[in-house]
């Protein structure tokens, strides 16, 4: 998370620096080539003064052997031309040759035999590679009689700008540098209350109510935030306590009173006589009764399991081993086939009250509401890091419009209603399994054998746990 936060800050900051830094390595840029504009501009002033003392008195020597000297130290032709553009002092042949690599030169001549002095012709990009021509007329106003121009190669000039732009850079560095690092620790003590939170929510979506969020660190809004969640959290679990509390306490207490009400209800069996009407009141009271009593120990049984809110990893095997034999007998008694198709190795997070009693569940409803001939079990591992174990059927199954309101608490299908059972068994198994980070859904079925369409699926979807690379954890041989 304090990454992010550097990802906004560094780049202000680099902007920041930006701002600052581009004009003041352009202003260092000119001034280098000013300098070098002004150092050129005297000392072709110096020259133009020399060359027209020399052309007006004929000595020449003097002039010719200074700027011969002047190429030679410096490296730059120095050259005195007549108003035809022929050179008449200095080095000819260096002049002519870099003449021709500059475009701005008979512009800057013309300029300077009409008796003005020129502008500078370089550019001072480092990346440009252009010289610097000056040219100082030699004469005044109608009596010029030819011009001095220097063409100066601006090679050096711009190794010193490119010198001092990586002074500035690395001088803009140095706070973006301190910038990240007193940015990092800072963010991290500041955003470490929001990733415990972060963290926290995370673990009590899973279902673990303690969870609580450390509310001494950080600053003093988020420690503030921290003791509201904690607040919150307390009368979160409270509320979650009282209610399992309430639906415990009152299944445990209405068990003695309604075993009672049976007793009483089944002892006036013998005063009744076969083919009177009490008779069937009686059948029906005690039919009511028994429904009553499986609807208090599905809600004792939905508190126990509601408690456990802790999802373990386990592997798939073990649980199936403990159940197979026992589903094929099941199934066997009822007249079905059980097919399992479970590859071995796979290890799984389980959810609160195990996983082998939501299987034992979903069976359950395969055998009691289906009416089908093959019950098929299988598992296999999804590319988004999930294990799916399916358990489907040819039987009659729900239509696709029931399946969402199949996994509501005391919902049954119209075609169940004379089938014992609550309701309460699909969707405590859904909450048990968004418990531990998982999905309970209901699809499609094998195909039905008359081939009038589909039977029941539940597919429960539970996140895979890597196995430790040890050879105590190597993938057992699969019970099925």
């Amino acid at each position: 998370m304090h990454r992010r936060l550097l990802v906004v800050l560094v780049p202000l900051a680099v902007l920041l620096v930006a701002a600052l830094g581009v004009p003041l390595s352009v202003t260092v840029a000119e001034r280098e080539m000013q300098e070098t504009y002004v150092d050129r501009l005297n000392d072709v002033g110096r020259f133009a003064s020399l060359a027209d003392t020399a052309l007006s008195t004929g000595r020449t020597e003097a002039l010719q052997l200074e700027l011969a000297r002047y190429h030679e130290l410096y490296g730059i032709p120095v050259a005195v031309i007549d108003t035809s553009g022929t050179v008449l002092l200095g080095p000819a042949g260096a002049y002519q040759e870099a003449a021709r690599a500059e475009p701005a030169l008979p512009r800057i001549v013309t300029t300077a035999l009409a008796g003005t002095r020129s502008e500078p012709s370089g550019e001072w990009a480092p990346w440009d590679d252009s010289a610097l021509v000056v040219a100082e007329p030699v004469g005044r106003d109608s009596e010029v009689v030819g011009a001095v121009v220097t063409i100066s190669d601006l090679s050096k000039t711009r190794h010193r700008i490119l010198v001092r732009w990586a002074q500035l850079a690395a001088l803009g560095l140095l706070p973006l540098v301190a910038l990240v690092a007193v940015a990092w620790p800072v963010s991290a003590w500041v955003l470490r209350p929001v990733r415990e939170l972060d963290a926290a929510s995370s673990r009590i979506s899973r279902g673990d109510l303690t969870i609580r969020a450390d509310a001494e660190a950080g600053p003093v809004e988020l420690r503030r935030l921290a003791e509201s969640f904690n607040t919150m959290m307390d009368a979160v679990e409270n509320a979650v306590q009282r209610q399992r509390a309430f639906v415990s306490d009152a299944s445990h207490q209405l068990r003695n009173p309604l075993t009672s009400l049976r007793l009483a209800v089944e002892s006036l069996e013998p005063h009744l006589g076969t083919g009177d009407n009490g008779r069937q009141v009686y059948d029906i009271a005690v039919d009511e009764l028994k429904a009553m009593q499986r609807m208090l120990n599905s809600l004792q049984a939905m508190a126990r399991m509601e408690s456990m809110r802790t999802a373990s990893p386990v592997d798939l095997d073990a649980v199936l081993a403990t159940r197979v034999e026992r589903w094929r007998a099941l199934t066997a008694t009822a007249g079905q086939t059980l097919a399992v198709d479970v590859p071995p190795g796979l290890r799984l997070l389980e959810p609160p009250g195990g996983l082998g009693s939501i299987l034992d569940e979903l069976i359950s409803n395969a055998l009691r509401l289906s009416n089908a001939q093959v019950v098929e079990v299988s598992a296999r591992v999804v590319p988004a890091g999930v294990v799916t174990i399916t358990v489907r059927d040819d039987g009659q199954g729900i239509d696709a419009s029931e399946r969402s309101q199949a996994l509501r608490r005391f919902w049954r299908s119209p075609r169940h209603q004379n089938v014992s059972g609550t309701g309460l068994g699909l969707a405590i198994c859904a909450d048990l399994v968004g418990a531990a980070g998982g999905e309970l859904r209901l699809e499609d079925g094998l195909p039905r054998p008359d081939g009038s369409g589909h039977g029941f699926a539940a597919v429960v979807a539970l996140p895979v746990v890597p196995r430790a690379a040890s050879p105590s954890d190597a993938p057992a041989a699969s019970p099925v």
